[in-house]
This record gives C-alpha cells, structure tokens and sequence, in this order.
C-alpha cells in the first residue's frame, strides 16, 4: 500500500539534511580558519597590536589595550585577501593562512606620547625603552583630530595620519 504524501515527505527530509549538511561545512571552514590565524590576524578594526618583533624577514607581534604605550598600531582595515591599503601611511600585515587563506591588515600609527619606537625602514615600528639603543625616536606630542605640522613647534620631525587625523611630533630619543 502507498501513501501519496511519503515521497514528498522523503524529499523535505533530504533537502534539510543536505542544507544541515552545508551549513556545518561553511562554519567548520570558517571555524578551522580562525583556529590557524594567529592572534595578531584574529584582530578587528580598532583593535591595537603590538610588534614584537619587526625583523625584515617575519613580523610578530600581540593584540593589546589601545591605551598602552606598547600599542604601537591600531587595526585601520581588515581583509580576507591581499588588498591595496587606502594611503602610504598605513602598514600592512599579511598572514597566509594554513587553510590556504590570507588574512591581510591595514594597521595605522598609535603612538603614545613620551614613549619611543624603533623605525627601520625595511620594517614596522617597534616600541622600545627610550633608554635601549634602539629607540630611533620619541614622540614628543600626540596631538588627536588634527593633522597640521605647524603644531609641531619644537619637534625636528612629524608624522600624520589622515585617517583617523592625528599628529605625532616626533625628536630624538632623548629629548
């Protein structure tokens, strides 16, 4: 004997099942791309970062409070892909993912006022104790909202970032 209803019945459970099926495999890859991506690549825009270290051949580094003097950088963008960052100010971070992905940031300048950083050329900015040999300059005034140099009246140096407006006016580490 047939029931009209059971082939139809049949087919709704086995569309559920298939579209169960593709929802745990869309957040599994999701899930298993988070677990690979390091604590710095986990971090969203307006978080900070600290570089640990900023060798030309690997850059390392930590999420930290933006109100440490450690927080070098403030996450400005985050991709899933490599992407052109919207200005020169900004620094990049790519990460490429053990799923085969790419975690890609664009980091802006955070620097705290009185405390100091290593600036290599070839490599991010790296806070590190005025004292230390390595600090290449200090930040003499933070000045947030504004990007006008002029500001920066006893400083050998400035640095701006348009977006969002600050002014670092920066000298040597023992100003």
């Amino acid at each position: 004997m047939k029931f009209p209803g059971t082939r139809l019945l049949a087919r709704v459970v086995l569309a559920l099942l298939a579209v169960a099926a593709l929802a745990v495999a869309v957040t599994g890859c999701s899930a298993i791309d988070n677990a690979t991506k390091s604590d710095v690549a986990k971090t969203k825009v307006g978080d900070c970062i600290n570089i640990t270290d900023n060798s030309p051949t690997a850059t390392e580094g930590e999420p930290i409070e933006c109100s440490s003097p450690k927080a070098v950088y403030k996450v400005h963008q985050s991709f899933d892909q490599q992407t052109e960052c919207a200005s020169k100010e900004y620094t990049s971070y790519t990460e490429q993912l053990a799923s085969g992905g790419t975690a890609f940031l664009c980091l802006a300048p955070n620097f705290a006022q009185g405390s100091c950083y290593n600036d290599v050329s070839t490599s991010p900015y790296k806070w590190v104790d005025c004292s230390s040999t390595e600090a290449t300059f200090k930040v003499l005034q933070r000045v947030d909202g504004q990007t006008d140099e002029l500001l920066c009246e006893s400083a050998e140096e400035f640095i701006t970032v348009s977006d969002p407006k600050t002014l670092f006016c920066v000298g040597k580490p023992t100003s």
